[in-house]
């Protein structure tokens, strides 16, 4: 028989989050002497003593610390239980949340998509387009319920899923393609360089060659792609997006003595695989299956 109720762990743990029993008291919206009640009760049946007062604050004491790691770990496990169950209800598979790099072919992906929903005709899918690390802060909050990331998550799944290849492009007319030599890194400083700003808002993060004198930051790829269509700048773009607008002879790949491709891998990420219903589950494989049929550079250049 246990000694202690799951409710009284949370009012424990209220407490230490909120700094006293008063402000725990609001933010979990009871009583304050239901709140001592609870914690007096807890620590009478496990013989310990959780908090020790310091002046009008509140702090825990060494078995106090202790306790808490592991109540934290208890009421994170019952609330993965409580998804899981929700999970488990057919009713409950009725929307699919995904956060997905701005990078990831979208083409592919709409494919993907509507293979998903012709399986599941009443399902709702939410869509969050991002860059860099945004899919995966998404995914921390709770908003999503898988990511398709340039990086892992910690504490979750994570699977390679796919390399994207980047060329480095600018339209025909730009004065780097009139150069009769290879274009070097020094080049390339005396021209304006489009990048791309991390949508993530706490952790953000850069990536790829940032050493441009002059430089245009956008929040979308495709911003930087019309951009650079229409002769603003240069970039390391996608396979994926470069191939049709080669095709339109919009974009030139750069003749680069070094770098000219680069290559990004991408990660599918969620946090617990038991939460994922019968649609997301569908998705993943679709997924897996489409990503066969990826374009590479080397068909893009010619090579």
């Amino acid at each position: 028989m246990l000694k202690a109720t799951l409710e009284q762990w949370r009012m424990f743990k209220a407490v230490v989050d909120a700094g006293g029993f008063n402000q725990a008291a609001q933010a979990v919206h009871k009583s304050q002497s239901s709140i001592h009640h609870a914690v007096q009760k807890l620590e009478q049946s496990l013989g310990v003593t959780l908090f020790e007062n310091q002046g009008r604050r509140v702090s825990l004491t060494s078995q106090g610390e202790v306790l808490l790691r592991r109540a934290t770990f208890l009421l994170d496990e019952a609330e993965k239980l409580e998804r899981v169950a929700e999970s488990l209800n057919d009713q409950a598979d009725v929307q699919l949340r995904i956060a997905v790099d701005e990078i990831f072919p979208p083409d592919l992906l709409y494919q993907v998509l509507n293979k998903t929903s012709e399986a599941f005709p009443f399902l709702r899918i939410e869509l969050m387009e991002s860059i860099l690390n945004g899919a995966n802060e998404l995914l921390q909050n709770g908003e999503v319920d898988m990511a398709i990331s340039a990086y892992p998550i910690k504490d979750g799944f994570n699977e390679d899923l796919c390399d994207i290849e980047f060329v480095a492009v600018a339209h025909p007319d730009h004065p780097l393609h009139q150069q009769q030599r290879p274009v070097s890194y020094q080049d390339l400083k005396q021209y304006r360089q489009v990048v791309i700003r991390d949508s993530a808002k706490q952790q953000k993060k850069d990536a790829g060659w940032l050493g441009a004198d002059q430089r245009w930051t956008v929040s979308h790829l495709r911003t930087s792609v019309d951009m650079i269509s229409k002769g603003f700048g240069y970039a390391w773009l996608p396979v994926p997006f470069v191939e049709p607008l080669m095709e339109r002879q919009l974009l030139k790949p750069l003749s680069m003595e070094s770098g000219q491709i680069r290559s990004a891998l991408l990660y599918l990420n969620f946090k617990d695989a038991d939460t994922l219903g019968p649609a997301a589950r569908d998705f993943i494989g679709q997924l897996r299956y489409a990503l066969l049929s990826l374009p590479k550079a080397e068909n893009v250049l010619g090579n």
